[in-house]
């Protein structure tokens, strides 16, 4: 069985990151997304609320594509992760080239803890590419309209989080 770990924040999940995460299924038998507590981050979502939502968002996607996605809460090595979740396969999604040279650096360090483990780089459709949950949380808390960076139900969370 080919596994992959999807890791990020999802603070919160966006089009841009369902549309990586439809692209990895295509890759693979099982997708774990790897959800980061990152305290450091203060995040808008908990944890919980965080897994509660991939798991909401990508219900059908996983019928859909037969593909099991599954979210994994962690807290350690991405490469740990990795180990944990038996998954052979890291995937990352590019937005545009400045996402490059800090991914570059973090392949460099995975390889020399685990060689086994690849890195597989996939980049967003064009119209997803400038979408980040940093900003779609801005948006937001100034009542713009986010709903062509995330689904009606991660909107309605943010409308009801942030007033």
């Amino acid at each position: 069985m080919r596994i992959a770990l999807y890791p990020g924040t999802f603070d919160p999940i966006t089009l841009g990151h369902i549309d990586i995460i439809r692209r990895a299924t295509l890759l693979v038998d099982r997708l774990v997304i790897g959800v980061a507590i990152n305290r450091d981050k203060g995040p808008l979502f908990d944890l919980e609320e965080r897994v509660a939502m991939i798991e909401a968002e990508c219900r059908a996607l996983s019928e859909e594509t037969g593909t099991e996605i599954v979210a994994h809460p962690f807290e350690n090595l991405l490469i740990d992760c990795a180990h944990d979740v038996g998954a052979q396969i890291i995937v990352r999604g590019l937005r545009a080239v400045t996402d490059f040279e800090y991914e570059f650096q973090m392949v460099g360090m995975n390889r020399a803890l685990d060689a086994s483990v690849e890195t597989v780089f996939l980049m967003a459709d064009a119209s997803h590419q400038a979408i980040a949950s940093k900003l779609v949380k801005e948006i937001a808390r100034l009542k713009g309209d986010v709903s062509k960076f995330v689904t009606p139900a991660v909107r309605e969370a943010l409308i009801a989080r942030l007033g």
